[in-house]
């Protein structure tokens, strides 16, 4: 059901198209051999080719072009086998040539699709048009010198892979599930590694409203935001914007914008240009790409399991719910991390530890996956434990408190403190016997059809024998007594 949003005169409905742009993971540059390096001092990753100086002439970097072969095919994307790079003219301040190589009409991945998980459970499929190869520009610099810009060189040149998508998502929800598919499958396969934060993804948001059912409206494209929660802020803004200028009787302007974060508000950058615009042309110094079927072929049978393959295995498998299976197959890693936990175990009481235990102690210690101080191995040594009733559930979280804090192993902790579930019938019955003897007012409460009293009971059972009896030896045993 799509998503509308209120104004003043009656509904509205908003349309999203993006436009990722995403590093490809290589350690050169599309066409020199600079390196890539994320951090690097400015202007020390910069060739003669990326500086433009005169008689340089580009060379195709070939894992650039692997990588964007094996995105198109995890994007379940038609692979043209033949492409061609053509030169878009443009003022660039930051990119010496003064054009950028990209690719135009023939590009090297044509129509494709991503299926994306909504946070109301449902599921959305959403387009994809094209991916193209592009070389990224530099970067200019306005807060170094109160008169001058400077200009740092050393991302020009670094290869960049344009996912653009159909004009399919209604909400900023949607366009935030996108994002987040798109850089969970970009990171499963290791073609670009998805950090946001450093600007190896980036998004451009092209966002227009219109009527229900009525034709497409004015867009405007929001210009390289590089967070999804910026994403939806500036997706909601600019609808809202649009929205109330409509409104109040105004014309939407086809412009490109950019979000300011701090105000939380998109400004105008400049009018957006048409294709026209940009003199499009074929370049000269670089020959049309044409692909081997076989080379396609074997990037296709590298593909490892692919989110959406993987959750419905967890779901089928593991008999996890769909919620849950999406929470694990998110990363690769964690799903990796899972699977190493599970296996031969419980698996729902292995997700729930991974999820809820697991993942609460990292995100509050802000510590990655990569680097707990639970292995995998750790972890499903320790749900094994409950499994046997060797311990209880709420031992066991004490257990996994001193795990994450030193590293010891399940047993070894169990062993050394005592924790060893109690079991024996005749020993808890003894306890309970002494509880319920002494407690005759409690007694006369459940009797007299007050059942939640034996919450008390177990509790008094439990504060006894220091929390190591088996709790639903415990219940049975109550019940029994007391006539339940």
């Amino acid at each position: 059901m799509t998503k509308l949003m209120k104004g003043r005169t009656g509904d509205w409905e908003v349309v999203i198209g993006l436009e990722v742009h995403a590093q490809a993971t290589t350690k050169s540059k599309l066409f020199s051999g600079a390196a890539t390096d994320f951090g690097a001092e400015p202007n020390t990753q910069v060739s003669l080719v990326d500086a433009a100086m005169p008689g340089m002439l580009p060379v195709l970097n070939e894992l650039s072009v692997r990588q964007a072969v094996l995105t198109g095919l995890a994007l379940k994307a038609k692979i043209n086998l033949h492409s061609v790079f053509a030169r878009k003219n443009y003022f660039y301040p930051d990119l010496p040539q003064g054009y950028q190589i990209s690719q135009y009409e023939q590009p090297i991945v044509g129509a494709g699709e991503i299926t994306v998980d909504l946070p109301d459970g449902e599921t959305k499929t959403v387009g994809i048009e094209r991916l193209h190869l592009e070389q990224d520009a530099g970067k200019s610099l306005h807060d170094q010198h109160p008169a001058q810009s400077y200009i740092d060189l050393n991302r020009a040149g670094v290869t960049l892979m344009e996912i653009v998508s159909r004009p399919d998502m209604r909400s900023s929800d949607e366009a935030a599930a996108y994002v987040e598919k798109l850089r969970s499958i970009l990171r499963y396969i290791g073609s670009c590694d998805g950090n946001m934060q450093e600007g190896s993804m980036r998004a451009d948001a092209n966002v227009s409203v219109r009527r229900p059912g009525a034709p497409l409206g004015t867009r405007c494209e929001i210009k390289n935001v590089n967070s999804i929660r910026f994403l939806k802020q500036a997706i909601e803004y600019e609808a809202a914007r649009q929205i109330e200028i409509i409104e109040d009787g105004g014309k939407i302007g086809q412009e490109t914008r950019l979000f300011d974060a701090a105000k939380g508000e998109t400004r105008s950058m400049r009018s957006k240009e048409d294709a026209h615009d940009y003199r499009y042309f074929p370049d000269p110094d670089l020959l049309p790409l044409d692909l081997d079927p076989g080379f396609v072929d074997r990037l296709k049978q590298s593909l490892p399991e692919l989110p959406d393959e993987k959750k419905a295995r967890f779901i089928a498998d593991y008999a996890l719910s769909p919620y849950d299976a999406g929470v694990l197959v998110a990363e690769r890693e964690t799903a990796e991390f899972f699977e190493t936990v599970a296996k031969g175990r419980d698996a729902k009481l292995a997700a729930n530890w991974v999820m809820s235990e697991l993942f609460g102690r990292l995100n509050k210690a802000d510590i990655a996956l990569a680097k707990s101080p639970v292995t995998p191995e750790a972890l499903g040594g320790l749900i094994g434990l409950i499994a046997d009733n060797t311990i209880s559930g709420r031992i066991a979280k004490d257990v996994f408190d001193e795990m994450f804090e030193t590293g010891k192993d399940a047993a070894a902790i169990v062993e050394a403190k005592g924790l060893k579930q109690i079991t024996d019938t005749g020993a808890i019955e003894a306890v309970v016997d002494r509880i319920v003897a002494g407690s005759p007012d409690n007694v006369a409460q459940y009797k007299g059809g007050n059942a939640k009293v034996i919450g008390w009971f177990v509790g008094q059972v439990m504060k006894e024998t220091q929390g190591k009896a088996n709790p639903k030896l415990v219940n049975d045993l109550l019940r029994k007594k007391l006539g339940g």
